[in-house]
């Protein structure tokens, strides 16, 4: 007979088991443990809260928001300007080259409604306009000689003068004379100027998709020469009357033009590229920018002149301007279908859908009259047992049904 196999030491015999519990625990799968609870309004409560989220990420995740898209905002952008109109005022024509501030047609600029004239001013010594402040007097003791005050019209010499008109006195300063109250006329230059155009060419570029279009439609039978804005027949027409800016603003012209103020014209190109390029159209909307609801900041003005020489010395006529700024605003949003935020936003939404376990885990755990039934079989309590031949270690060979006890051993039709 062959002699009997030696048997391993001791030792061996527990490194081979606990070499098998750690390759057997680097193989097994895990699953978590499914219990099914015939609860009719908890079951409701479930697959409500799984359709709820499932409508949300279907219909506005995916549907308004398009996240199966890459996006790319504020494209890249430029604006050319031409206005084109004359009008009248009580003493001569204007034309654009005179209402028209600055001149360049960029995306701002000014067209000039109403004006207040201090014509022939000349440096020289006059009375302080009434506006300023401590400027009123009684005698020269009242008025300080070489005091400058920031916002008055010149250096005070320490005289007290009589007003341009009444009776009153103000002191003397040396500057522009005469100041601007003193002397100045209002004209009027808002009698045509609804029917001014202004053409507004817009260009966009999308850097990221090496998307380009413009506003105006490719035509060579001088489309351009006798067509004007319409949003539904000639939305490629960017030729706009100014009546129509401001009516579309809510203003009302004639008090625009008195007091001046800031229109904006906003240019919105929202772009869905996994359409046709024809898809892209922009959209005009026209609203005031400028708080007309505060006194104290209402309207909008500003002042220059111009300078001549009269027998050798020179003299200026200031100009006080009242007008209407245009502000060319361009934005926009562009979007294409990408595989990356379409794998994110649906895992993010297979994610999600397990906020319905939790909410009823939550409810069978805290308000149910068995939740006490439903916690012992939902988690198994055991009570661990060493493995026979194994020694303590982080890789223990596998429990058998022997190894633990259940606290619990009733069925799941108590639930």
């Amino acid at each position: 007979m062959a002699a009997a196999e030696p048997k391993p030491p001791a030792g061996v015999a527990a490194a081979r088991r606990l070499a098998r519990g750690c390759w057997s625990a680097f193989w097994d799968y895990e699953t978590p443990k499914v219990i099914v609870v015939k609860n009719r309004r908890l079951g409701v409560v479930y697959r409500s809260v799984q359709l709820l989220i499932l409508l949300y990420f279907v219909w506005y995740v995916f549907i308004v928001q398009k996240s199966y898209q890459d996006s790319e905002t504020g494209p890249e952008s430029s604006v050319i300007t031409k206005v084109k109109g004359i009008t009248l005022s009580e003493h001569k024509v204007w034309d654009v080259e005179e209402y028209v501030k600055p001149p360049e047609g960029g995306s701002v600029f000014s067209i000039i409604t109403r004006i207040e004239v201090t014509p022939f001013q000349s440096l020289g010594t006059c009375a302080e306009s009434m506006r300023v402040n401590s400027a009123t007097c009684d005698s020269d003791e009242d008025c300080v000689a070489g005091q400058l005050d920031m916002l008055g019209n010149g250096l005070r010499t320490g005289r007290c003068v009589p007003y341009y008109h009444g009776s009153s006195k103000t002191c003397e300063v040396t500057g522009w004379c005469p100041v601007e109250d003193g002397a100045s006329v209002s004209q009027f230059l808002g009698k045509m100027a609804p029917n001014f155009t202004i053409l507004v060419k817009n260009s966009i570029h999308y850097p990221k998709f090496q998307f380009s279009k413009g506003n105006i439609e490719h035509r060579k039978d001088g489309y351009l020469k006798h067509c004007t804005f319409h949003e539904v027949s000639d939305l490629y027409c960017p030729i706009f009357k100014l009546g129509y800016i401001v009516e579309q603003a809510g203003e009302n012209f004639t008090e625009l033009a008195h007091t001046g103020g800031v229109i904006g014209v906003i240019i919105n190109w929202d772009c869905d590229l996994d359409l046709s390029a024809s898809k892209c159209n922009p959209k005009y909307s026209f609203r005031r920018l400028d708080p007309k609801h505060v006194p104290a900041s209402s309207g909008y003005n500003f002042r220059f002149a111009k300078y001549y020489k009269i027998n050798g010395s020179t003299t200026r006529t200031l100009i006080k301007a009242y007008g209407i700024r245009i502000d060319i605003i361009v934005h926009g949003q562009a979007g294409k279908f990408s595989l990356i935020p379409t794998i994110i936003n649906l895992a993010t939404a297979l994610t999600s859908i397990g906020v319905g376990s939790f909410l009823c885990d939550w409810i069978l755990l805290t308000f149910m009259n068995k939740n006490k039934v439903y916690s012992h079989k939902k988690f198994d309590k055991m009570v661990d047992a060493p493995s026979r031949g194994a020694g303590p270690g982080l890789c223990a060979s596998q429990p058998s049904q022997q190894d633990y006890t259940l606290t619990d051993a009733r069925g799941l039709a108590q639930l």
